[in-house]
């Protein structure tokens, strides 16, 4: 039994409403320096897209703005969107050399691994 009131759901909703979110499809890669991570985002330019890396996990956002036709729409499929995908890091990725760029509507982010991870060749004496 839910002891919350109707009145009081509505209130909640109206502070903190809900946001939709699709979440794109992503692949991701082993690299010689780390990982690389390809995400789909249509119609999402580089002032639409957030890459941040919050309490270890890395957060991608983007959001599409309507797209504007000129004339009266007749028929419309293309809707604004917000993507949003979030991963838990390894420990193994050093953070502060995260880079991301954003080509042909694929958002890549490249996740290197820290120094000290990185397999090396040790050398005879």
């Amino acid at each position: 039994m839910n002891n919350v009131s109707q009145e009081t759901q509505t209130a909640v909703e109206q502070v903190r409403p809900q946001q939709a979110y699709i979440a794109p499809f992503v692949d991701i890669e082993s690299t010689e320096s780390g990982y690389a991570l390809y995400a789909e985002m249509p119609g999402v330019n580089r002032e639409g897209i957030q890459v941040s890396v919050e309490d270890g996990n890395l957060i991608i956002s983007g959001h599409r703005p309507a797209f504007q036709v000129p004339g009266e729409a007749i028929h419309r499929e293309i809707r604004p969107a917000d993507f949003r995908r979030v991963y838990e890091l390894d420990p193994s990725i050093d953070t502060a050399k995260i880079s991301a760029r954003i080509e042909q509507g694929v958002l890549i982010v490249n996740l290197p691994k820290a120094e000290s991870l990185k397999p090396r060749r040790i050398e005879l004496e």
